[in-house]
């Protein structure tokens, strides 16, 4: 949760979207439940009007959908479906992220990568909602690092427009799957084909890592179909 001192340092929409965004990406509040602008306001003892900002800006980031005559939820989880063609686009967009990223590393490149992927294995021995909010900031910024490392706004602007969808992928992921270890072992694989200037290395191995995400999601998505289904 955003700290008390930062929250009077936001403007209180900014502030209200880090708050709701950090209790969605820590599952604190269930798929499909409502959020009733009315309610929010006693809990966050806040006037209404930011928080239909923050929601606004929360429905572009995928996590809270809304809903005509009905206002605001909680998106539902993905579907097998929608996860598989998820991971579909960014197969096609993120190999090609990383090998232009490959053409132009830089020793800062390669220590922001560092970072996060240290980050990674420190939060993912934790188990509290917390260290699961840390690792996702972490494996989020990974993903954007490249992004911008390739120097191709069209490579980027394509990469964040399916950024909302990705957020929702994550929380998806949050809940339902605890393999954390190994995507942090399939960013330091690609880490590692950088530290090689091995462009094309890196491009393969992201391929792997996106296409080992999605498995690992599906299988976790069948496991809780067939447990909803006993």
């Amino acid at each position: 949760m955003t700290a008390p001192n930062e929250s009077r340092r936001l403007p209180l929409a900014d502030a209200i979207y880090e708050r709701l965004r950090d209790q969605l990406m820590a599952g604190e509040r269930e798929p499909g439940e409502v959020l009733n602008i009315a309610t929010l306001s006693r809990d966050l003892e806040a006037s209404q009007t930011p928080i239909r900002e923050a929601l606004a800006r929360l429905e572009h980031t995928g996590l809270v959908e809304r809903q005509a005559l009905k206002g605001y939820r909680v998106s539902p989880l993905f579907t097998e479906r929608e996860l598989g063609k998820l991971m579909d686009v960014r197969i096609i967009i993120e190999p090609a992220m990383a090998f232009e990223a490959g053409r132009r590393i830089t020793p800062e490149f390669l220590e922001d990568l560092l970072d996060t992927i240290e980050a990674l294995e420190r939060v993912e021995k934790q188990a509290s909602p917390e260290s699961f909010k840390e690792f996702w900031r972490n494996d989020e910024e990974f993903h954007a690092r490249i992004a911008r490392q390739t120097d191709n706004p069209f490579l980027e602007n394509a990469h964040a427009s399916i950024g909302g969808q990705v957020q929702r992928f994550r929380l998806s992921a949050r809940l339902q799957s605890t393999d954390g270890l190994k995507a942090a072992e399939e960013h330091r694989a690609i880490y590692e084909a950088y530290e090689r200037s091995d462009a094309q290395g890196a491009a393969d191995r992201m391929r792997e890592h996106l296409e080992g995400a999605r498995t690992r999601a599906l299988k976790d998505r069948k496991a809780i179909r067939r447990a909803d289904s006993e």
